[in-house]
């Protein structure tokens, strides 16, 4: 894990170590599909573009065959072909939108590459048919790009158990109380927009800090997670709580375009050697590894939240950042971890000890 926060990587630890005896992280890929368009203006006829649509697509994959003759070989390439029309949103405002396959690339280059060859060609095919007259030859393209955002390209991950397995988690929770307390707390973040960003903020903790130790691109996953967020008209928490029974089932769904050959994951030594510390994954299984993180950071957060609060292992996590701002001695430091077991950190507190320490050495 890649992040300046030593918190995130304990709560991934804490969780890791509670879920290893009660089942484990579970996953399953639930799509792989990846978007790019072609943004164009087009007065013409509606009704003959559609006619000749099919001719188009088949005309787009034959002048880009240079560009996908690889990704083709490993099982990828260009899945299919949408017209998408918006013209009630801008005038004469068209789409191309075209899904991919990218096998464990994140393909972005290769997307992009296969959209600038179709925006040439489309307008050679605009121009060449016949069924086009006059200004209907003329297609206008505004610019042709991949999409971060990638509903279809999902993984979902989740932990379960017995309620009663949870009796001991908290000392002052039953296993009932403890479920009961924690499902409000995900369905506030279902409701409420304040709590949903903080909440799944929280998950990307975790898919963050890997996606950067493995060289991919964190701010595209997060900008699709975030709209996936809100894909039902507000935003909302990116992980949820299911009970039937007497079982509790704690999961995420989040959409991940992650990648394992090319680019800086290729490259990047630091970002190789930590491919071969997960054991050299492929994008569907590290798609896999990183939501299981984030979902292991929430649980922690929530978990926290929901008992004795955030702050007391936070702080104690900071404890050491602190005393190295007072250049805390190894014996100090030994004696002030002992201290603060019981006590409550803070900036002015262990400053205070460390005073006194020093002071009665004097």
């Amino acid at each position: 894990m890649v992040i300046e926060e030593s918190s995130v990587v304990a709560a991934a630890s804490s969780s890791a170590r509670f879920w290893s005896e009660h089942g484990g992280f579970r996953a399953e890929i639930k799509g792989v599909t990846k978007i790019g368009q072609v943004h164009f203006i087009w007065s013409g006829d509606i009704k003959k573009l559609r006619f000749v649509f099919d001719e188009l697509k088949l005309f787009l994959r034959d002048r880009a065959k240079s560009i996908t003759a690889n990704m083709e070989k490993r099982g990828g390439g260009i899945l299919d072909f949408e017209l998408v029309d918006l013209r009630d949103k801008i005038d004469n405002y068209y789409q191309i939108r075209v899904s991919f396959d990218t096998q464990d690339s994140m393909g972005a280059n290769f997307i992009n590459s296969c959209l600038e060859d179709f925006a040439l060609s489309m307008k050679d095919f605009f121009n060449e048919k016949d069924i086009f007259q006059g200004k209907e030859k003329d297609c206008k393209i505004v610019m042709s790009i991949l999409s971060n955002y990638t509903p279809d390209c999902l993984v979902k991950t989740w932990v379960e158990c017995d309620i009663s397995e949870l009796d001991n988690i908290d000392n002052e929770l039953s296993g009932k109380e403890f479920v009961e307390k924690f499902q409000l707390a995900v369905r506030i973040a279902e409701i409420d927009p304040y709590r949903a960003t903080t909440h799944n903020k929280g998950i990307f903790n975790g898919i963050d800090a890997v996606a950067i130790a493995t060289g991919n691109d964190f701010r595209a996953i997060e900008a699709a997670g975030h709209t996936f967020a809100a894909k039902n008209g507000s935003y909302g928490s990116l992980s949820h709580v299911e009970i039937e029974g007497n079982r509790f089932k704690f999961y995420v769904e989040v959409p991940l375009a992650m990648g394992t050959v090319g680019g800086l994951t290729s490259l990047h030594p630091l970002a190789k050697h930590s491919l071969k510390m997960l054991g050299n994954p492929s994008a569907e299984e590290l798609m896999m590894i990183a939501s299981a993180v984030g979902l292991a950071n929430n649980f922690a957060a929530l978990r926290s939240l929901v008992t004795k609060g955030i702050q007391i292992g936070h702080m104690k996590m900071h404890l050491m950042n602190i005393l190295n701002n007072f250049n805390a001695t190894k014996p100090e430091k030994k004696k002030a971890v002992e201290y603060f077991m019981d006590h409550k950190v803070s900036f002015s507190s262990v400053e205070k000890y460390l005073n006194g320490l020093r002071g009665a050495k004097k």
